[in-house]
């Protein structure tokens, strides 16, 4: 019998989608079976940080029966027991859309309680609703766009030894891609995503470090996953004084992932949108 519990998630299967509210509905996963691919101890995360999630498809009933719409943020601490899988966050969410609440504090409330019970951490969460005109700020990353160097490809699943630093002295730079590409670990569809990488440290490969982002393109991982292996990667084979990963992938189903972990010399970034979301 096989153990992968997302092999056993309502991902990737016909689904009857509930309009009323139910949390039982949330699908978590435990981190800790792909940790232990990238050889991550139990309780010994060599990183901080944190899953960022934007859902643009949030609606429910004012007490009157009138439907609200919103937008809410969800941040998920990376030290959580569990992350959960995207389609049941999403049936999750669409539970809301007949369910009367008194305003938008209370779903927030209802919010916060469920995902945390289900991640097994605090979950932050804010809830905006459309007429209250929330900002959504839109930008690319600041640093350097590696996408433009004349590479050959020819890696299409993750090749760490493609990373390398090179000798020179220390430096502390942003390096960012829009060619990340990666498939949902149950359904295969593709996920793509831009990867932004900040280090202080020897000089990273730039070729090498391009070639290896193109190499997940057939790589089977859930948005999570390929960000704490890329981190470990990075690690690992460059030994970075300080590094951060983060990877901001394009919504499905009125969802965007956007993974960051960080040595901790590193804060999170904040919540602007790459173009493709």
């Amino acid at each position: 019998m096989n153990s992968d519990p997302s092999l056993l998630s309502p991902l990737g299967k016909p689904t009857d989608y509930r309009a009323d509210y139910a949390p039982e509905l949330l699908y978590p996963i435990p981190r800790q079976l792909k940790r232990d691919e990238l050889g991550i101890a139990p309780g010994g995360l060599p990183f901080a940080g944190e899953d960022l999630w934007n859902a643009y498809e949030l609606s429910w009933l004012n007490p009157r029966g009138k439907p609200v719409v919103a937008l809410a943020t969800f941040r998920v601490p990376a030290d959580s027991p569990n992350l959960v899988e995207s389609k049941s966050f999403k049936l999750y969410l669409n539970s809301f859309n007949q369910t009367p609440f008194a305003d938008a504090a209370a779903v927030e409330a209802a919010l916060v309680r469920d995902l945390s019970a289900a991640a097994g951490a605090p979950v932050a969460v804010a809830v905006e609703p459309l007429d209250g005109r929330p900002q959504v700020a839109v930008g690319y990353p600041e640093g350097t766009l590696i996408d433009t160097l004349d590479v050959a490809c020819d890696r299409y699943q993750p090749a760490p030894e493609l990373l390398h630093a090179v000798d020179g002295p220390v430096v502390e730079e942003t390096l960012y891609s829009h060619l990340l590409k990666s498939n949902c670990l149950v359904t295969g569809q593709p996920d793509w995503a831009t990867v932004v990488i900040r280090y202080r440290g020897r000089p990273i490969d730039r070729a090498g470090l391009l070639r290896y982002i193109v190499s997940f393109r057939n790589h089977n991982e859930f948005h999570e996953q390929c960000v704490e292996r890329i981190y470990c990667d990075l690690s690992r084979r460059c030994a970075p004084e300080a590094l951060a990963v983060h990877a901001r992938y394009t919504r499905r189903g009125g969802l965007d992932i956007n993974p960051f972990r960080s040595s901790g010399h590193y804060p999170p970034p904040d919540n602007t949108r790459e173009p493709r979301q």
